[in-house]
């Protein structure tokens, strides 16, 4: 028998390491994150159409029972289940027909039965439905061929709901699932926090945006497509999206004006500790308390995060696809706390190696992944990069997620249990 470890924390023992200097782990780093997050507190009404992804503000509660009245639950013929005694079969006149929507009409004598169709509302006098199937046509009646318990078939009232039930709690990411309950518990509208505000800020002299001339020593601009469509959902609004002046004083006047009436602002390159690197000390001259600088994370290591004012900053790496990751592991956190909602369960497991694996002794590894079937045990098994390349992203859309190597581990058996985490698309 294989016994898997819980997964209790968001990281990966990064903190092993002795020689991480003020890097934090990642469990610390993202502690600091939720620790130092503050949700938006201003709240808006939106139809129910509308409202998939966003964040309830206040639990939605059934107005009525559902059902809101006894129905049939499929096709066939309401009856009250005391007349089948004795050996039958039992032979029993058809004396009306209801129809979903229709109004109930009259009541079903014992011994009677009434032709009912699924959904329509149960008549007084009968306590079960006998399927169609289970009858035999007669000129005007029905021969019933086995017995039915009381209640056989039928939808009962407030089966599913009762008035005042809380059917959707405070706080959730609204699904369709969640949508079909406050539907069914006849909401029409919701309340819901307003979008969280983002500015995205991308730093870099060489990067030239695709579909115009490329200087001679220039890249291609990955990070700005890529992380407007990692950031917008429908509970996060990228209201500006800049490129970063590559000097301090120019950076501090972007950032100062990028402040003004968002909540988070996301910057992606300038924060390691290069000559070129400005975007840390221009925050600090606009007064950032700043709550980790750098994680033991590879890819990702310049990672930081921080607040101006009631503004949160998150510092993401230059190389596009440290960007991407950083924003799978740290920025999904952040943007959860801040929309207010929870969050997900579940979101890593154990998987197996196809193969061995080596790894470099000293900083958690986020090694990109793709999930290759299940192995005679009933276990995932995920086949992976023999290296991470922060800079290379053509392997991400073949990807599935990526596998944490622990800090500590240098080799890695094929078979061994490993710890993954899939992308949040």
């Amino acid at each position: 028998m294989t016994v898997l470890t819980r997964i209790d924390e968001q990281g990966c023992g990064c903190g092993a390491a002795d020689d991480l200097g003020d890097l934090v782990s990642i469990d610390e780093a993202i502690a600091r994150i939720v620790r130092n997050a503050g949700q938006v507190a201003e709240t808006e009404t939106v139809s129910l159409a509308s409202a998939r992804g966003r964040v309830l503000a206040e639990p939605v509660c059934a107005i009525s029972a559902a059902p809101p009245f006894d129905n049939a639950a499929m096709d066939g013929y309401a009856i009250n289940s005391a007349c089948l005694t004795g050996e039958g079969p039992w032979v029993l006149p058809v004396t009306h027909r209801i129809a979903a929507g229709q109004k109930k009409l009259g009541s079903v004598r014992l011994g009677n039965a009434a032709q009912i169709f699924t959904g329509a509302p149960m008549p007084d006098g009968a306590d079960a439905v006998v399927m169609q199937e289970h009858v035999q046509r007669t000129e005007g009646g029905i021969v019933v061929l086995q017995k039915v318990r009381s209640y056989a078939h039928v939808r009962r009232t407030g089966e599913d709901m009762v008035a005042a039930d809380v059917v959707v709690p405070a706080d959730r990411h609204l699904t369709a699932r969640d949508i079909a309950a406050c539907a069914a518990a006849g909401s029409v509208a919701v309340r819901v926090r307003r979008r969280v505000r983002v500015a995205l800020l991308v730093t870099g002299d060489e990067v030239s945006t695709p579909g115009v001339t490329r200087k001679t020593s220039g890249i291609w601009d990955v990070n700005t497509p890529m992380l407007r469509a990692a950031i917008e959902t429908a509970a996060i609004e990228l209201v500006r999206v800049e490129t970063g002046e590559d000097n301090r004083a120019g950076l501090r006047r972007q950032l100062s004006k990028l402040a003004e009436g968002v909540d988070l602002i996301v910057s992606t390159g300038g924060i390691s500790v290069g000559g070129e690197d400005h975007v840390k000390p221009a925050l600090a001259d606009l007064g950032l308390r700043m709550a980790f600088s750098g994680a033991a994370i590879k890819p990702g290591k310049p990672v930081s995060f921080g607040k101006l004012g009631d503004v949160h900053w998150l510092g993401l790496p230059g190389n596009p696809l440290s960007a991407f990751l950083v924003w799978q592991v740290f920025g999904t956190v952040l943007s959860r706390c801040l929309s207010g909602g929870k969050a997900p369960h579940g979101l890593r497991r154990h998987v197996v190696l196809s193969r061995p694996l080596r790894h470099t002794f000293g900083r958690c590894e986020l090694r990109l992944a793709e999930l290759s079937g299940f192995d005679g045990m009933g276990r995932e098994v995920v086949h992976f990069e023999d290296s991470t390349h922060s800079g290379r992203v053509a392997r991400l859309p073949i990807a599935d997620g990526v596998i944490l190597i622990p800090s500590e581990v240098e080799n890695l058996p094929e078979g061994a249990l490993v710890e993954f985490r899939p992308f949040c698309d």
